[in-house]
Order: structure tokens, then sequence, then C-alpha cells
């Protein structure tokens, strides 16, 4: 019986690193990033950004600073998700439009129908909806428009680089990013299946009225990773989807501490609600027996050949996503040591799936 578990154990570890591995490779062939050209005029029929805003008055003014500025862009209308801060009178202060968001319907998670408000009252072809803890480039809805229209695309998402201010988030972040990046390859590699899309819902491009067409948010109305939702959802319809790099052109702000990120981000990377038990339980061990484990067996004099290879290629994780980074410190070199802690996170939130978001409690 001993022996028929250990090589059960072998076999399950030589899958894992050959899903995670075959992810990884995908890097290779990935599609060129987005960046800005100052030079770039707005594109036909205008663009709208939207950006939906609940309690955001400490990180919503360099996001506006920007998209303000930015002459490509037609309007910037801001969705006021029942704040109780000076939200709403920051945005007016730069000039964006205000839209007071009505009550929250049954059936709704806060920020799809945030964005359903703000892209049906929009004037112009194009949408970009953009978080308020975003910085984009002046020039990126008119280079993510521009890069819709060459790769003919109906939806696109971008990814950004990321600000980690404290030591520590700088050790964890890289950790929680590349759990994504074992699971389901880099941005600006194409999905395996319509049903393995991926996206990033800070920054996503649509045509304002094909999108409503097709029932806007509505299909994803109750998902708290409405992003990923909504790429699958379009995919299976037919819509050519798009998730690329956009790092030279935008920077997120996504988490001011280690705390914030390992209950923020903690709660979303299982998918809940999206992938299926059978791909979160690939997911878990891939993550656990791929990214975290080896380093665990070589810190116990365990470790073997196979253990070596997959440490080789989480060292090559770090030269690959370190762009995803503003700030490039000693913490971001030792977040492998975080991938223990990171897996236990995503068990965690993957058999108990968390349903509070912003205040917010919705039901399961």
């Amino acid at each position: 019986m001993k022996r028929l578990l250990r090589w059960m154990f072998v076999l399950a570890r030589l899958v894992a690193a050959g899903a995670a591995l075959r992810n990884l490779a995908r890097a290779a062939r990935v599609a060129e990033p987005i960046n800005t050209d100052t030079t770039m005029s707005a594109p036909d029929g205008g663009v709208t950004v939207v950006v939906p805003a609940r309690n955001e008055a400490m990180r919503i003014a360099p996001c506006l600073q920007r998209l303000c500025a930015d002459p490509t862009v037609h309007e910037v209308i801001v969705v006021d998700d029942h704040s109780t801060d000076d939200t709403a009178t920051i945005a007016r202060s730069f000039g964006a439009t205000v839209v007071d968001a009505t009550p929250l319907p049954v059936g709704w998670a806060g920020k799809c129908w945030a964005l359903q408000q703000g892209i049906e009252v929009a004037s112009t072809t194009w949408i970009v909806t953009l978080d308020a803890d975003t910085e984009p480039n002046v020039g990126l809805a008119a280079a993510l428009v521009a890069r819709a229209t060459k790769d003919d695309l109906d939806f696109l998402t971008v990814a950004g680089r990321f600000t980690c201010p404290t030591k520590l988030l700088q050790m964890l972040h890289p950790s929680l990013l590349t759990t994504l990046v074992y699971r389901y390859g880099p941005p600006g590699a194409a999905p395996t299946s319509a049903s393995r899309a991926m996206a990033n819902g800070q920054c996503m491009t649509v045509r304002r009225s094909e999108f409503l067409a097709q029932g806007g948010f509505d299909s994803v109305a109750d998902s708290l990773v409405e992003d990923v939702a909504l790429a699958r959802h379009l995919s299976r319809k037919g819509w050519r989807v798009g998730f690329l790099d956009a790092a030279p052109a935008l920077t997120v702000a996504m988490h001011t501490n280690a705390v914030d990120a390992w209950k923020g981000w903690g709660r979303s990377l299982p998918l809940g609600g999206v992938a299926g038990p059978l791909e979160q339980a690939e997911g878990l061990g891939i993550v656990w027996l791929a990214q975290a484990l080896p380093l665990l067996r070589l810190m116990t004099g365990h470790s073997d050949s196979l253990d070596a290879v997959l440490l080789l290629a989480r060292c090559g994780t770090l030269v690959g996503t370190k762009r995803a980074y503003r700030d490039v410190s000693k913490g971001y070199w030792l977040s492998p040591l975080a991938d223990a802690a990171v897996a236990v996170r995503l068990t965690q939130s993957t058999l108990r799936p968390e349903r509070t978001w912003r205040g917010r409690t919705y039901p399961a």
C-alpha cells in the first residue's frame, strides 16, 4: 500500500508539473504588449471611460487626473455606487460626469450594476472601463481601441503594472499573481478553450451597442469575478476575446498592504462561481504540487530531480513577471517563500467561498 501511494504521489506531481510547465511555456508566444502613443488621435465614434466607484475618495484622483487630461477621451463617467465619502465631489472637481447609482437590484453585484448604468448613459461607440485604483497613461483608451480594432477583438481586457508599497506586500503579491500564471498562463497567451478564457476587470474595452445588445452585464450580474465570467460567457457566444499585457501603459495601486491583498485578492483567486469543481481541484493541484511543494521539499531535504526542474521554472517566472511591477525589490525575489502560505489561502477560499465585498454580502 505504501508503495502504491508513493507511485500515486509521483504521478500526481508529474501531471501537475506538466500542466504548470505547459502554461509557463505559453509565455514564449504571447502577443505584443499595449503601449501608448502621444500622437494617437481619438478613435472614430469616440470613446467613453466608465469608472465604477464606491468610497474611493482616497484613490480615485490619480485615475481621473490622467483621464480628464486625455484629449482622445470624449467623456469620463464616474458611477458613484452609494459612496459615503467625497468620491462624487472629487470626481466632479476633475470635470467627470457623475452618475448616482440607483439601488442595487436583486441578483446583481455592485460593480456589475454600476458598470451597466455607466455604459447605458454613455454616448460613444467605444467604452473603456477602468477601476478607480488604476493610473492610466494619457492615450491608453485610444491605444486600447486601436488594438481591439487591429486584432478584430470584440472584448479586450488588459493587465497593468502593480505598485506594492510595503515590504511584505512586495513578497506576497507576486506569489499570488504566480498562481494565475501557473494555472492559466500569462497575459497575451491565447486561451486553450472558451471555458478557460481569462480577463482582468480593472480595464475592459467593448463596443457599446454590441455589448448592450447581448445584454451587457446581465448574464454575469451576480458574479464577484465578473471579468472572467464575462470573458468566458462571451467566448462561448462566439465573441473574439483578448487578454493582453498593458504594463507599459497602466499602473494599478490595487492593495496598500499585505493584509489587504490576502483578504481581497485571496478571495477572488479561486474564481468562485466561474470555475467548476474539476477546474478548481486541478488548479489547487498545480499550485500545491508544482509551485509550493518543490521549495518545501528542498528545505526539508527530500527534493529530487523533478523538484529541481520546478524550482528552476519558478525562478524563471520571477524573471517573466518582473515587468508586472513598478518597483522590484528584494521582497519580490523572495516571493517563492510565500508560495506555501498562498497555497493555503487558495485552498481556504476554494473550500469556503467568500461572498462579501465592498461592505456588501451577497447570497451564495
